[in-house]
């Protein structure tokens, strides 16, 4: 193996992406691992990074979506791993693995309860902390405690058995089974995050607040609910590839739930409105409910909202981009007590409102990043049933719009930030 690989790496201040000659990274420390990337990809929240945006200055790999080969393992791993997870013990070179997006230990108190994204030992690949995956090699530290084994997935459940866990792995392609990494399960993390806010039970359970907690049937003393009040509208602001796993994940939920619901999809950018359009189209009817769906424009979804809630507003809001402009259109479109989901990362600037903005409206806010290794297990189910969407690459419903060398990252950078191009991936080895 050569001493050098190639790798993309950003440069201060902005806009400033290069394909250099690095040392391929080693062993650091007892629970590291290096694989060899066998695919990554773009991903919206990097544009963040290459536009100057946020406050980093250090040049760094970019990139924290990747899937590829165990080359090493640090000294903790081996059969005589205990209380440890439990891919301490079994990984090993040679195995297919893909990570999410954030190193989490999975031995702490935050990884116990799921929090991963938040792991105290974390760290974001692709930022001047640790090196990023849009290279040909990676290192990932407490990779047993990151990584998902997919050579021997025991360690890992999902609602399918186990014949169709095996078969689903054998099947999917490299580039289908990278989008685990971070925007299928950010999408599904947003839509799930927003169907289980407390202030949705009135329309779900048909009763209003607070009985929608209780049991009692007795209704007496309330305002009995029409039809119109049961309906759930929401609304998906930002149709980049995080976006419309957005939509396919909160179209499959209500669907699975029998919902009632009218739901907007809303982007400034006609290409990626008729990208939307075509993934609506090539889902098949379990995944779509019996519902109202509509993409539209930011001008057109203003009129659409108003007219379907009769001037009330959405229930609830997804935002997927991660700047001001979308949260003051979120805060525009939601009703009083309604609830707002962003899953954009945001940057320094302070949020567009005022405690009197929020205090008048009722509404609720969920930030913040997806803890993407907990939500492996519902992404993976999602990703083997939708492969009419997930499955492609370069056709009008294909999330994934091309495969490209390491070397049109600057193009493809460019491409991207401009909304010329969709998900692009990256081979390292092209």
């Amino acid at each position: 193996m050569s001493a050098t690989h190639k790798a993309v790496r950003w440069h201060p201040p902005s806009y400033d992406i290069r394909v250099e000659d690095l040392p391929v990274p080693k062993i650091r420390e007892p629970d590291d691992a290096i694989v060899k990337v066998a695919l990554a990809a773009l991903c919206g929240s990097d544009l963040h990074i290459y536009r100057g945006t946020e406050a980093v200055k250090d040049i760094h790999v970019c990139g924290h979506e990747f899937i590829g080969e165990v080359i090493a393992l640090g000294s903790s791993y081996g059969a005589s791993a205990e209380d440890r997870p439990p891919l301490y013990a079994i990984l090993k070179v040679g195995d297919k693995v893909v990570s999410p997006f954030t190193v989490n230990c999975g031995e702490c108190h935050v990884c116990r309860l799921g929090y991963t994204a938040r792991c105290p030992k974390g760290f974001l690949f692709g930022s001047p902390a640790l090196d990023g995956g849009q290279a040909q090699y990676v290192r990932v530290p407490k990779a047993g405690g990151t990584l998902f084994n997919l050579s021997n997935p025991s360690t890992w459940s999902t609602s399918l058995s186990d014949e169709a866990k095996h078969m689903a792995l054998t099947q999917l392609s490299d580039s289908s089974l990278l989008l685990l990494a971070d925007i299928l399960p950010t999408g599904i993390f947003a839509a799930m995050q927003a169907l289980n806010h407390p202030k949705l039970a009135p329309v779900l359970t048909r009763k209003p607040w607070p009985l929608c907690f209780s049991d009692t049937e007795n209704l007496a003393n309330t305002a009995s609910l029409t039809p119109e009040d049961t309906i759930l509208t929401m609304a998906i602001i930002g149709l980049g590839p995080a976006g419309v796993c957005a939509c396919v994940s909160l179209l499959d939920m209500l669907a699975s739930r029998n919902a009632s619901f009218q739901v907007i999809a809303i982007d400034p950018l006609e290409s990626r409105r008729e990208k939307m359009k075509a993934v609506y189209t090539a889902i098949d009817d379990t995944g779509k409910g019996s519902g109202k769906f509509m993409v539209q424009s930011i001008d057109e979804a203003k009129g659409t909202v108003k007219e379907w809630t009769n001037g009330v507003g959405c229930t609830s809001i997804l935002e997927a981009v991660g700047n001001n402009t979308a949260l003051t259109l979120a805060y525009e479109l939601v009703r009083a007590f309604g609830v707002i989901t962003s899953v954009g990362v945001h940057g320094l600037s302070a949020v567009p409102f005022t405690g009197a903005d929020l205090y008048n409206k009722n509404v609720s806010f969920d930030f913040g990043r997806c803890p993407a290794r907990a939500m492996f297990p519902m992404a993976f189910d999602l990703l083997v049933k939708r492969q009419d969407v997930f499955g492609g690459v370069g056709q009008p419903a294909s999330l994934i719009d091309r495969v490209v060398q390491l070397n049109e990252a600057e193009e493809s950078y460019r491409a991207f930030d401009k909304g010329d191009v969709g998900k692009v991936i990256f081979d390292p080895w092209k």
